[in-house]
């Protein structure tokens, strides 16, 4: 539960107690077999070594476990001979590793329970003696903020957590202040019935916090006297680190030589020389033992009489929630004439794991994909959650409940060699997997059609052989799946007599093809010369057409707005100046009879559009006008010739006047972005709610926005629109179209388009208004996030003007650049139904230019905000010496600052 301003932070207190006689006896144990996993991180691959402080516990090389990432040493004066070895080196992991770099951890059981410890020296092994902090993550649930804070200084932070999978990831995120790096992780398997507060929803994150009093950060104490500072594997069986709470004037130790019945306790499975030494208040007696145990001076959350009992230990677990300072006392009671003892004591915060991750059978496979075809870009860690961290090419769906399922895969054009991997079948929610543009080779795989939710998959363009399955082949026909295979010289879809054929066609055409080419070669030179001749002939013709301006020399050309191929070359001059180029073609200037302007888009021999589609798509066109739709003032359908005609915009597009060499010469304003904004949701608007059939755009970017002269703006490129019928038809199923960055998730997972695709593609538009950024925001030389993820990280620190495009110079109103932020973001929610439509977001933009507006005439200042900060803040967990409202005469006091602070903070960590 939550505070109003501050997060309530539930901290566990294990104490630990026995009755112990004056005797001092300690003894070293004998290693077993634990099944430890240690690793020295940055040490070279294949590299093994025994720790003598362990008593020999193997560290080995990381490099089994990440394959990202550099090695390095730790600099002098940071790698004195005396420190531990895991210290001395460190892998590091440079932005061009991506934003998440992550450790796999394998030897794990599903549902087991594990101790997990990182550790950190920086030591100035880069040279640069810049000390950083980065984010640590364990599994997709954030753990930690790594704030180091000297370069020689050491950190340990410690989490018990139950592993929901075969696998733990433990991951390094890089927030932008500094690289981030690791020295040693360690993984300890524990019993089951150990610390029962750790669950699959919850971790225990032990504190790591300094006092004064004591050398190292680990709130996880022992209390044995001086020259016992620190207890390892063997003496914990489970290698906690237990450290010495140090000297306190008014306590003394007490010890014992005899072994500790621990058969009431789960947290150690055998006697252990920890609970042997126990620290009380110096008060001779040699009674009774009883005494109290208060939580922030109440026994509401505490015990009252406990009476340990004689060589037994027992262990108390006390909850304390909320932020602020905590104390913890041990009073005797009246009855009492011994004082209160305590032998070991840890402090643990309690972490939701809140964050669910990809079903294990799908976050495995992708993992497997990821080594089959080395692949890595983004790839690490889990798949689909943190959503911030999603990989590349693939959409997932999050349940309410539940973890996250991949609906879909693009690896086109990603370098893949060799066979279809069977983990791909392991994809039980794949809708859409396209594997074109690649090198795989092989047969096409039976298990691609045994896939129950694949309904488009892309093979084309690949080295696959010889015959693609009957049942791939029968979905197609039954259409419940669009399958793709063009373009794999040596695959045939039917039956193997047929795939032996196309081979001997192959070799015969490989030998008949010696020939033609020495034909070929004697023609080139005749070829060239016909070619030359040609050439001249243009040229007179174009010097001829120049003569043009006297009207009786030409024809009305538009005519009801259809065009020849015959007049189009007279428009454009024979096509001589190329404007622009896209997927429908290429665009070129013209002018018609009266001199207006005009772009002429040519389809190209390469254009997937049929001559049915682009004619009745064309003369649909033609009847959509509005102010902020450029205006189709005719097509042309003849013979294998195709084009529209569209009116000319002097002013450009709008990516190249936010990013391009027109940005260079006059900024737009963030007024003059406003109303570019507006324009062009009003023409979306008028697409979905005004035209007799509602037309969906299906390709809105900032390429597709042009602008007038004076920046009125337009929507233009309508070759990809597509109609839905009528109002009670919310979608139409296609196949997905559009640009990668601008399009919608939901349609390219589900092929079903509606008005809301538009609004999401919008959404990005308007986020690149605000930022000034591309789509996919560059945050290093090879690695880049999209605008989306990119606004939402920087607007979580509370800062517009961490967003804002530095080329408006802070001249806009907060408020009204805040409105369009949230706004864009709305456009972008899953599911789409969340998403504003086009009527709303034309509002909202009216009220956005109206505060614009009064910021500028000096009416409107924008009040002061600030942000709720809703991280955990200090909390403090130290004695209180005044005892004098507890009826109990004789008290354990000064817990002496035991400081928890949020999980964010890390002390200096033991050796």
């Amino acid at each position: 539960m939550a505070a109003s301003a501050a997060v309530m932070i539930p901290v566990v207190f294990f104490l630990a107690f026995l009755v112990a006689s004056p005797e001092l006896a300690l003894v070293h144990g004998q290693p077993d077999s634990p099944g430890f996993v240690s690793i020295d991180c940055g040490i070279t691959e294949g590299k093994t070594y025994s720790d003598p402080s362990t008593s020999g516990l193997v560290y080995v090389s990381d490099a089994g476990f990440t394959d990202v990432g550099l090695n390095a040493g730790v600099r002098p004066p940071y790698d004195a001979p005396d420190m531990a070895d895991r210290y001395s080196t460190v892998r590091y992991f440079p932005s061009g590793d991506g934003v998440r770099s992550c450790y796999t951890l394998r030897q794990v059981t599903p549902g087991g329970k594990y101790l997990v410890r990182v550790a950190f020296q920086y030591g100035n092994y880069d040279g640069l003696n810049s000390t950083p902090a980065f984010d640590l993550y364990l599994g997709v649930n954030r753990w930690a903020t790594v704030n180091i804070a000297g370069a020689g200084d050491k950190y340990i932070l410690e989490a018990v957590a139950v592993s929901p999978a075969d696998f733990l990831q433990v991951c390094l995120v890089n927030t932008g202040l500094g690289t981030p790096f690791i020295s040693g992780l360690d993984l300890r398997p524990l019993r089951a019935t150990m610390y029962p507060e750790a669950t699959v929803n919850q971790s225990l994150l032990l504190l790591s916090l300094s006092r004064p009093s004591i050398t190292f950060g680990l709130n996880r104490y022992q209390f044995w006297p001086a020259g016992y500072e620190l207890f390892r594997y063997p003496f914990d069986p489970y290698d906690r680190i237990w450290q010495r709470y140090g000297n306190i004037a008014t306590w003394t130790n007490i010890t014992t030589s005899n072994d500790v019945d621990v058969s009431n306790i789960t947290s150690f499975d055998k006697p252990s020389a920890i609970l042997r030494s126990a620290v009380t208040p110096r008060v001779p007696s040699n009674a009774l033992r009883q005494f109290d145990i208060l939580v922030d001076n109440s026994t509401g959350n505490g015990i009252q009489g406990f009476i340990p009992k004689y060589l037994s230990a027992e262990t108390v677990k006390i909850v304390a929630q909320g932020s602020g300072q905590h104390t913890v006392l041990l009073v005797a009671t009246p009855e009492a004439t011994l004082p209160p003892i305590l032998n070991a004591l840890e402090i643990y915060s309690v972490k939701p794991m809140t964050e669910l991750g990809t079903n294990v059978a799908d976050a495995n496979a992708m993992m497997t994909i990821r080594t089959t075809y080395a692949l890595k870009n983004n790839w690490m860690g889990d798949p689909c959650a943190p959503k911030e961290f999603a990989w590349d090419g693939l959409n997932c769906s999050f349940p309410s409940s539940g973890p996250a399922w991949i609906t879909a895969l693009n690896l086109s054009s990603s370098g893949l060699t060799g066979a279809v991997d069977s983990s791909f079948g392991d994809l039980k929610s794949l809708q859409y997997l396209d594997l074109s543009n690649n090198s795989l080779s092989g047969e096409v795989p039976d298990f691609l059609a045994q896939m129950p939710s694949l309904t488009f998959l892309d093979l084309s363009s690949n080295k696959l052989s010889g015959p693609v399955p009957e049942i791939l082949l029968e979905r197609q026909r039954n259409g419940s799946l669009v399958l793709r295979t063009s373009n794999n010289p040596n695959l045939c879809d039917n039956d193997a007599s047929t795939c032996e054929l196309k081979k001997k066609v192959n070799r015969t055409l490989v030998i008949a093809t010696v020939v033609p080419v020495v034909v070929a070669t004697l023609l080139f030179a005749a070829a060239f010369l016909i070619l030359r001749k040609i050439r001249n002939r243009q040229d007179q013709w174009m010097e001829n057409n120049s003569r043009l301006n006297n009207p009786q020399d030409r024809s009305n050309i538009f005519k009801n707005k259809k065009f020849t191929y015959k007049e189009l070359k007279l428009v454009t001059a024979n096509f001589k100046e190329e404007i622009g180029r896209g997927g429908f073609g290429a665009v070129f200037l013209g002018y018609l009879e009266n001199g207006s302007p005009v772009a002429v888009k040519m389809r190209s021999k390469t254009s997937s559009q049929g001559d049915k589609e682009f004619l009745a798509e064309a003369q649909h066109l033609t009847r959509v006008h509005h102010k902020n739709l450029v205006s189709l003032i005719g097509y042309c359908k003849d013979k294998k010739h195709m084009a529209l005609v569209y009116e000319y915009m002097h002013g450009g597009n709008l990516e190249d006047r936010l990013r391009g060499e027109a940005a260079a010469a006059t900024p737009l304003t963030w007024h003059q972005r406003l109303k570019i904004a507006l324009d062009s949701a009003q023409g979306l608007e008028y697409l979905h709610k005004s035209c007799q059939s509602p037309l969906i755009h299906r390709d809105v970017k900032t390429k597709n926005i042009l602008l007038s002269a004076d920046l009125e703006a337009k929507i233009a490129d309508f070759g990809l629109m597509k109609a839905f019928a009528d109002e009670f038809k919310t979608h139409v199923t296609t196949m997905p179209a559009g640009t990668l960055g601008y399009l919608d998730p939901e349609y390219y997972n589900t092929s079903q388009l509606s008005e809301k695709s538009d609004v999401y593609s919008f959404g990005v538009v308007l986020l690149e208004l605000i930022t000034g950024q591309p789509p996919a925001v560059p945050i290093s030389n090879t690695e880049s996030i999209h605008i989306a993820l990119w606004v939402r990280q920087k607007l979580s620190e509370g800062d517009i003007a961490s967003i804002a495009d530095p080329r408006m110079r802070g001249e806009y109103d907060v408020n009204s650049v805040w409105k369009v932020a949230e706004l864009a973001l709305k456009c972008k929610e899953q599911p789409s139904r969340e998403r504003p439509t086009m009527t709303d977001v034309v509002a909202e933009l009216k009220e956005s230019l109206e505060l614009q507006v009064s910021y500028e005439m000096g009416y409107y200042s924008s009040a002061p905000s600030s942000t709720l900060n809703l991280s955990a803040t200090s909390v403090d967990l130290h004695s209180d010496a005044q005892l004098s409202d507890h009826p109990g005469k004789e008290a354990l006091p000064e817990l002496q600052q035991l400081g928890i602070e949020s999980e964010t903070s890390i002390g200096p960590a033991p050796r």
